[in-house]
């Protein structure tokens, strides 16, 4: 069944309240941000996919050749199979705004999908992406609420990368948001401040 692509943590949540979408960074796990919408959006319905591909024991969402270097194709079938699975939680849960959070390879994984189906989500959050091609044009993102966040010195997910996303987005006309701090890869305060203001309108 398309719902059981991806072991996951799911909570049904109070009605009204959005259904959140939430993707670990390499070596996390399905519950590592459960806590932070929790604490963002208290009674939000959850899914939290667990990344099915193993790099050394690390969890990811598809496969790599190197630091930056991505298999295309193995990218290209995930990014299909996670859209499939996030449609049909989407389904399960009528009447819901829908919004993602990505950390990492999970905010790699969730622009994949964002490119090619943008219409399953109302809000995205994508922490310290690393988009190494040129995505193709999308109709489809305009007014599309997005936001990017990064680091300055991050050496896994360079600036310039980070400002050459939001250009596109910005050329797809999405309603885009960015924040970038003065340090590395990690999370900082600043930007859960802006997840917060973000994700609550």
């Amino acid at each position: 069944m398309t719902e059981d692509l991806y072991q996951a943590y799911v909570r049904k949540g109070e009605s009204g309240k959005p259904l959140v979408f939430t993707f670990h960074g390499t070596g996390g796990n399905e519950n590592q941000f459960v806590p932070l919408v929790d604490e963002l959006l208290p009674g939000a319905a959850i899914v939290s996919p667990r990344g099915d591909v193993s790099e050394y024991g690390a969890l990811r969402f598809f496969r790599r050749t190197g630091e930056g270097v991505y298999d295309m194709d193995d990218l290209a079938r995930r990014t299909e199979n996670m859209a499939r699975f996030i449609a049909a939680q989407e389904a399960a849960n009528p009447g819901r705004d829908v919004y993602a959070l990505g950390y990492s390879n999970g905010a790699n994984i969730l622009a994949s999908v964002l490119f090619q189906r943008p219409e399953l989500f109302d809000r995205v959050v994508l922490l310290h992406p690393l988009i190494p091609w040129k995505p193709d044009n999308n109709a489809g993102l305009s007014g599309r609420k997005i936001l990017v966040t990064g680091g300055e010195r991050d050496p896994i997910c360079p600036p310039e990368l980070s400002a050459s996303l939001i250009a596109y987005l910005k050329a797809q006309n999405a309603d885009v948001q960015s924040v970038m701090h003065g340090g590395g890869h990690e999370l900082r305060p600043d930007e859960i401040s802006a997840i917060t203001r973000f994700l609550n309108g």
